[in-house]
């Protein structure tokens, strides 16, 4: 996952840290032979280098791909699809097929690459399965290899079970999720969407928490922002800094900046963090819990804008949100500077477009003579939320009920960071983040030491199954 992992659920930040020393002591039993097999799959993918700048995403689809034909697969429904001039660049998509052409599949879909993660920067090395104190420790353990090795593990126990589902499962490993100029979701949609397309998807991005040492909530990203990065800059023809003149660029970007950091985009709710407000300030009776019941009554309401909007992760999920990540400017230390430069990262909500955003900005800077333009070009399509459609939301909560006791909130999100599931949305496919790994929040995903609680790698991958089957249908 990029950027701030926020869309696992913001209720985790509450968890207790006192729950850590329980978990540590926990004894785990032995595994069952579909536990032992997701574990070697694990280990198999941690094991092989896939950090999307130097590792090979393709030696992690090739192992896979071996699995699935020596279990059976035909060939034409294992396809290992690697665009142009990327060889290590790699995507898996591979075909379970269902009973009923008239329902349309199911797609299941992780990222096989990874950060960089450097061994003298690690207690242990990052690309080997340890385990220790109640986790598992390695680069991609939380995010995406455990999701990608619970899909594979569990399309291999159906396959020897001799399940039949009602409608196809697709599987989709890909590469490029974490940056890169290879996005595999994003090429197969623009390459081979037939091959993916799908009624729905489940992908990363959604999660649990735990409190006071339980299991409290289970999310479901049905939505995201969108990032786009601006470059707001300046410049003239410097001169000597023995005779300073007012046109200086640093100053005027400087002034252009503190313009932007005073602004702040209105309140703008969707169907999903509209929906997250109410199920959250439902049980939440502090000011905070308050106010998101007050402003899902009335958007409008500014006292409730203000008490959410002092934290940061729930200002995150109210607006648009813009902040300045880079800065440079001049040439020389006894020269006037020419030029002065910082990016704007914007994380944009599904309702707003960037054209709008860009515009906004531009009006909010316009008398500093500061310029703003994409970094980047600006992303065409829109990826609307996905619907809370009830197969989905009602197989979602029974089985989280059932796995984890009647109490357990389930709760919508809109991630404020991003997943590959935006270009599934703006194909037409509604995707949704969920997994039923429960967290207290010390995955330290994109950092040292990334690990996963071992109780619930086991406990995702026995949810993982049941949502799967109850999607999919059959016997």
């Amino acid at each position: 996952m990029r950027s701030l992992l926020i869309r696992t659920t913001m209720l985790s930040a509450t968890v207790l840290c006192g729950f850590r020393p329980a978990m540590a002591r926990a004894q785990q039993t032995p595994l069952t032979p579909n536990q032992a097999l997701a574990h070697d799959i694990y280990k198999q993918l941690i094991e092989i280098n896939s950090v999307d700048s130097v590792g090979s995403v393709t030696k992690a689809v090739d192992a896979m791909a071996a699995r699935f034909r020596a279990a059976g697969f035909p060939a034409a429904d294992v396809q290992v699809l690697t665009p142009a001039g990327h060889p290590t660049k790699a995507n898996l998509v591979v075909r379970y097929h269902g009973t009923r052409h008239d329902k349309k599949p199911l797609l299941l879909l992780a990222h096989l690459d990874v950060v960089a993660a450097l061994r003298s920067d690690w207690s242990m090395d990052p690309f080997a399965l340890t385990e220790k104190d109640g986790y598992y420790y390695g680069r991609g353990t939380s995010d995406d290899k455990a999701m990608a090795s619970i899909f594979v593990a569990n399309l291999l126990r159906d396959k020897a079970a001799g399940w039949k589902p009602e409608r196809d499962i697709i599987l989709a490993l890909t590469a490029d999720e974490e940056s890169g100029d290879a996005n595999g979701v994003e090429w197969l949609v623009a390459n081979h969407k037939d091959l993916i397309d799908a009624a729905y998807a489940i992908n990363e991005g959604g999660g649990g928490s735990i409190r006071d040492g339980k299991p409290f909530s289970n999310s479901i990203q049905a939505a995201e922002k969108v990032s786009v990065h601006f470059t707001v800059s300046t410049a003239n023809s410097g001169g000597h800094s023995s005779v300073p003149r007012p046109d200086n660029a640093i100053y005027e970007l400087a002034h252009a900046l503190l313009k932007l950091e005073h602004f702040q985009f209105p309140v703008e709710l969707n169907e999903v963090s509209r929906a997250y407000l109410s199920e959250t300030g439902a049980s939440d009776t502090s000011a905070a819990g308050a106010a998101m019941r007050a402003i899902v009554a009335n958007p409008g309401d500014s006292a409730a804008a203000a008490v959410l909007s002092a934290e940061p992760r729930y200002n995150s999920m109210l607006r648009t949100t813009c902040v300045a990540t880079r800065l440079a400017g001049g040439h020389a230390y006894n020269a006037l500077p020419q030029t002065a430069t910082a990016n704007v990262n914007c994380r944009i909500v599904p309702t707003q477009s960037p054209e709008d955003v860009q515009a906004t900005l531009a009006r909010v800077i316009a008398d500093t003579g500061v310029r703003i333009n994409p970094l980047f070009p600006l992303p065409k399509d829109r990826a609307a939320p996905s619907p809370l459609t009830p197969e989905l939301m009602n197989a979602v909560t029974r089985i989280t009920h059932d796995m984890f006791g009647p109490n357990v909130i389930v709760v919508p999100v809109m991630s404020t960071g991003a997943t590959d599931g935006r270009f599934l949305r703006a194909a037409g496919i509604p995707t949704y983040g969920v997994s039923g790994i429960l967290s207290n929040g010390d995955s330290h995903a994109h950092g040292r030491d990334e690990r996963m609680w071992i109780k619930s790698y086991y406990d995702g991958q026995e949810f993982l199954y049941r949502l799967t089957h109850a999607l999919a249908g059959g016997k």
